[in-house]
């Protein structure tokens, strides 16, 4: 088995790597060293930082359950590009396999629609 077909794939890896390293080191040697209390606290859209309790705040569960949404469709929608890529290889069956992917998923984004899991209070 030959590993060519891989060398662009590492060559890309190697070079976002390279870039990233890059820009971190440049950052480090030409930012700016003035600290001071306000550049050091957290920044919270313009406004003046509230004090936390010692263990946190409750963050709200719609939060998650927005943010698993989206990681759920996300993903479903991720398995469309290879079909979408591979479409005129495949059969009959690859077509009518992706229509029944594309019902589950508009079944799935019906019942959160209907529980109201998209409404942000």
């Amino acid at each position: 088995m030959s590993l060519s077909p891989y060398v662009p794939i590492i060559g890309l890896f190697a070079l976002a790597a390279a870039f990233a390293l890059f820009s971190i080191a440049a950052a480090r040697f030409t930012g700016p060293r003035r600290y001071n209390k306000a550049k050091l606290e957290a920044y919270e859209c313009g406004i003046e930082p509230s004090p936390q309790p010692i263990g946190g705040t409750r963050i709200p569960v719609k939060f998650y359950l927005t943010a698993m949404l989206f990681i759920v469709f996300d993903v479903e929608m991720i398995f469309l590009y290879p079909w979408a890529v591979s479409f005129n290889a495949l059969p009959l069956f690859g077509f009518v396999a992706m229509l029944v992917f594309i019902g589950a998923v508009f079944v799935a984004y019906a019942y959160e629609w209907r529980r109201g899991g998209l409404d942000w209070d």
